[in-house]
């Protein structure tokens, strides 16, 4: 019973912080507060696809050349850095990701 009380009080935090922007249309951030809601989706982007990247098996770090997430990963950065080109961001580093598998012998 408890889980229905916690989704429930998620859907009425998310609906109340989305709902305030509708309710009040000409509120208007601070300088401050809009400068550093640009980094949110940087921020976030970063929070999930690391921890995937560095502990693949969600438990311990792999730090090495035969972990094909973390090489991939860097390759995209690589990639992204070079091209400016989300679509050739995500084709590339999926391909470095599953030819790494396919050369560790991981598929």
């Amino acid at each position: 019973m408890s889980y229905w009380w916690l989704i429930g009080g998620m859907t009425a935090i998310t609906f109340l912080m989305r709902y305030s922007l509708f309710a009040w249309p000409h509120l208007r951030f601070p300088p401050v507060v809009r400068q550093g809601l640009h980094y949110v989706p940087t921020a976030v982007l970063t929070a999930i696809v690391v921890p995937g990247m560095l502990l693949p098996d969600g438990e311990h770090w792999q730090l090495n050349p035969s972990n094909a997430y973390l090489l991939a990963g860097l390759a995209a950065i690589a990639i992204a850095a070079f091209s400016r080109n989300l679509l050739a961001t995500i084709g590339g580093g999926l391909l470095v990701f599953f030819l790494l598998r396919w050369a560790l012998g991981q598929i």
